[in-house]
């Protein structure tokens, strides 16, 4: 680090991570929500079309803040504790989080929003965010919830989930309230830079969203899914997104066709009342951005916005029913007025209100997936693709461009510590801890992308990805890769010519795939990948169900 890192020069760092947003729903990725807050971050800083998220919330989360692949971190599937067997589920102290890091280094650092790293979610732990490097914390230690009425939510480490009795609350905007109110105390101090993560709950389920911003969707998505993903997918093509050659996957092979489909309008409500809960999140974006404005750092503001996994296609609920209703901590059986709270996917419930807890479906979140197929869990492009934003125009990040190459979760922390001139710290607390197992890609978003300079610098940074989420594994290795849903086949795909999946040619290169799946066992041997068989074992002998295992 040299000498001037220390000076108020160094950038400051906003990380905002959206929880279940699909690949298509931005704006400046072809969606037909009003997104213009993360719109302008688009066309002011840089869009990777080939970004890589874990497939799931609690993992993506880990592998964001640490730099490692998740299992590293003892975060392999979500929360639960499954160990001897399983993973832990406890953000371990094997790693250090960005957080640590910066904090160590002279920043400031504050955190709103969801949490989901801690297996013990009401006791305060090691692994709670205000002992992992955050001076300010206000968010839900557990993974979804109420908007209306949050289980688990602390400030700092204590609990207050009595704040949300009031009336006007609603979680989205209380995230935001949160961070501004951060930005105007970080500002406040002379000489020392800040580290914001904003974490969203939004647009994950329960469908729940104030009735003024769900009327301004009256209409909208009224052509149904089928029409709304050729539209998108047009948009994507003439965005740039997806390339020439492309192919829109086929409508989800288990849903009707829209015009086939009864009850339209109660449809057509579930994915108004989505894209109201992306349209708050945006609004509050907005109001970040503001603050940082009129406290003129944003431009030496690192700005990072990506989602956590592809669209979920969960029903409600999506597990056992009784278990699911004993979460307390995720499901309020009763409204703060002590009305009962109607639960599931049905059109005699009209998702938006307090006395509803419902999600959008399968078909609507195949839109979200646009062009891909598969979703959140699968690390097919569908679970897995994400939208990243980064903006940051007093470091020279191209303004208004495309960055194709292919990248993962864990090449974000080497490229905000080389922004902030921050070395990797060898240990942390007096532990030794591993390097991040990406890279910097600082230099690509500081070129012209069409460049000669560019794309030699792309070729030379080409690696191998990984992933592995509940069984299913994945592999990338230039344009082709090896994926496989659990318990299934591995498959094939040469993403060059066929960034759909949608031709499986593992027949045709059996000593290719080898070599591939070859790689993918010495990866996962290596960083702790535990067989997934033997955590359903685990359910089946509780006496729960193998669904379960997966969380």
């Amino acid at each position: 680090m040299n000498d001037t890192s220390l000076t108020s020069t160094r950038p400051n760092v906003v990380l905002i991570l959206a929880d279940d947003l699909g690949y298509s729903d931005l704006g400046s990725y072809g969606g037909e929500i009003d997104t213009p807050y993360l719109d302008q971050l688009a066309a002011g800083g840089t869009r990777l079309t080939q970004f890589y998220n874990t497939a799931r919330c609690s993992p993506s989360r880990a592998s964001l803040l640490t730099g490692l692949h998740p299992h590293q971190t003892g975060i392999g599937v979500l929360t639960g504790d499954d160990s001897p067997v399983g993973y832990k589920g406890n953000l371990n102290r094997n790693c250090a989080t960005m957080a640590e890091i910066f904090s160590a280094n002279g920043y400031s650092t504050g955190m709103t929003g969801k949490w989901h790293l801690a297996a013990d979610a009401r006791n305060p732990n090691d692994a709670w965010p205000t002992r992992r490097g955050f001076d300010y914390f206000y968010g839900t230690l557990t993974g979804c919830g109420s908007f209306y009425n949050p289980g688990t939510l602390v400030r700092g480490e204590e609990n207050i989930e009595h704040e949300a009795q009031d009336p006007d609350f609603y979680y989205t905007d209380a995230i935001t309230n949160e961070a501004v109110s951060f930005l105007g105390r970080a500002t406040a101090a002379d000489d020392k830079p800040f580290f914001l993560y904003v974490a969203y709950t939004a647009p994950h389920w329960p469908l729940h969203a104030p009735e003024s911003d769900i009327d301004k969707y009256e209409g909208r998505f009224d052509a149904g899914w089928d029409h709304l993903r050729q539209e998108r997918f047009e948009r994507q093509y003439e965005l740039g997104i997806v390339e020439p050659g492309t192919t829109l996957s086929p409508r989800d092979p288990e849903e009707r066709a829209w015009d086939d489909t009864p009850d339209k309008a109660w449809q057509a409500r579930r994915m108004q009342t989505y894209a109201a809960q992306v349209d708050k999140m945006d609004q509050g974006i907005g109001r970040i951005m503001a603050e940082l404005k009129a406290r003129n750092q944003f431009e030496n503001t690192v700005f990072i916005f990506l989602s956590d996994n592809g669209a979920s296609p969960e029903e409600i609920p999506h597990f056992e029913r009784d278990t699911f209703v004993k979460r307390t901590d995720i499901f309020r059986s009763h409204t703060r007025d002590g009305e009962p709270v109607q639960l599931g996917n049905e059109p005699g419930i009209v998702p938006g209100p307090e006395n509803t807890y419902s999600s959008y479906g399968r078909a609507w979140a195949n839109l979200s997936n646009t062009p891909f197929r598969l979703y959140k869990k699968w690390t097919h492009e569908g679970g897995i693709a994400a939208p990243f934003i980064i903006h940051w125009p007093a470091g020279a990040v191209q303004p208004g461009t495309l960055l194709r190459q292919p990248l993962q979760l864990t090449s974000v922390l080497p490229t905000l510590l080389e922004a902030a001139d921050v070395d990797w710290p060898g240990e942390m607390n007096g532990n030794p801890v591993p390097a991040p197992e990406g890279t910097s890609f600082l230099n690509l978003l500081r070129q012209d992308p069409a460049s000669s300079t560019s794309r030699e610098s792309m070729d030379a940074q080409t690696g191998t990805l990984y992933w592995e989420h509940a069984g299913n594994g994945a592999i990338r290795r230039g344009d082709w890769k090896l994926v496989c849903t659990y318990p299934g086949p591995w498959e094939l795909y040469n993403l060059g010519k066929d960034p759909t999946e949608l031709d499986d040619v593992v027949g045709e290169n059996r000593d290719l795939a080898e070599s591939l799946l070859a790689d993918w066992a010495q990866w996962a041997d290596r960083v702790g990948v535990l067989p997934f068989g033997r955590i359903v074992d685990l359910y089946e002998l509780r006496g729960r169900p193998a669904i379960e295992a997966a969380g």
